[in-house]
């Protein structure tokens, strides 16, 4: 039997020394559920300075785009698309012409996506695109028109440096020379709000973590007891990053039956879920410079906590 990614991702991972799983896997319909959750936290401080930057300043965005005719947005990972709306929502009014491209591995999230658009902004031309975008995007290079890709949200931010050098040199490869890339970087600030952010007091980024105990279940047959197991998170504001852990709260054997295998866990073992890491300026440019961009400009929130770099192939 030929085992699909997440199944051969779960072996990998649960079989290692120091156990793992990728934050990828996060996103089935109920982890994007519980992630729309996450964003509408009080503490959660990056979702509405991302919003205040895609809001108030999606003019000098377009401007600096420097397109001359007809262009493609093309955004990976969309979501339910709340935060580009008002850059859409702009674009729209101003009768620019331009194709919105929202590409997400979660047939709900790009339905509901869809539809919300489609009602409130008819006129918006959409092509919405479900499945692994570094495949989706090989198509961008075909496309006679240049193309503006979104990467929002801090999403760079999961991937260690040699693999986010790998993903930004992807990306490079698969646009077109004067294409522009536009790309969310969480900024390091006052460690607590940090650690607010991702180590809440409601519960919810234990749950986002937990589900994917629930996912092998539901997926892979397995027995995962969410009861005996917990969340923590830890940021180091002197590296920048902050790791999530699923924690084994006793002794136990967990059977994974379409995997056939028996996973032994050690009272206290941790399982890590998610790095995010922060960013300094200066990483930034180091890092558009490595992939091959020449960054154009950092738009910032009024806080300073985070940007949304445009970068330029």
């Amino acid at each position: 039997m030929m085992l699909d990614a997440f199944a051969q991702d779960v072996i990998k991972g649960l079989t290692a020394e120091n156990k793992f799983l990728s934050s990828k896997y996060f996103y089935d319909d109920n982890g994007s559920r519980i992630f729309q959750e996450i964003m509408n936290m009080p503490d959660y401080y990056l979702t509405d300075a991302e919003f205040e930057i895609l809001s108030l300043q999606s003019g000098k965005i377009i401007d600096a785009l420097k397109f001359s005719g007809p262009f493609n947005i093309v955004e990976l990972g969309a979501g339910d698309g709340f935060k580009t709306f008002k850059l859409l929502e702009y674009l729209v009014t101003k009768e620019i012409d331009f194709y919105y491209v929202p590409i997400d591995i979660s047939q709900e999230a790009i339905d509901v996506l869809n539809k919300n658009l489609k009602d409130r902004l008819p006129s918006l031309k959409i092509k919405p695109k479900v499945g692994d975008y570094f495949e989706i995007l090989k198509d961008n290079r075909k496309s006679k028109y240049p193309s503006l890709l979104l990467f929002l949200g801090s999403n760079i931010g999961n991937y260690p440096d040699q693999k986010s050098n790998e993903l930004l040199n992807l990306l490079n490869k698969n646009m077109k020379s004067g294409d522009k890339l536009l790309i969310g970087f969480d900024l390091k600030k006052n460690p607590i709000t940090i650690h607010n952010a991702y180590f809440d007091k409601y519960g919810i980024t234990k749950r986002f973590n937990l589900n994917l105990l629930l996912r092998m279940n539901k997926e892979l047959g397995a027995d995962f007891k969410i009861d005996d197991f917990d969340f923590y998170c830890h940021y180091n504001p002197l590296t920048g990053d902050v790791k999530s852990y699923i924690v084994s709260l006793r002794k136990q054997i967990v059977n994974i039956e379409a995997l056939k295998i028996k996973v032994d866990f050690e009272y206290n073992e941790l399982i890590w879920t998610e790095l995010s890491r922060k960013f300094a300026i200066k990483d930034i440019n180091d890092m558009a410079i490595q992939s091959n961009f020449k960054l154009n400009h950092n738009f910032l929130d009024c806080k300073h906590y985070f940007t949304d770099s445009l970068w330029e192939k």
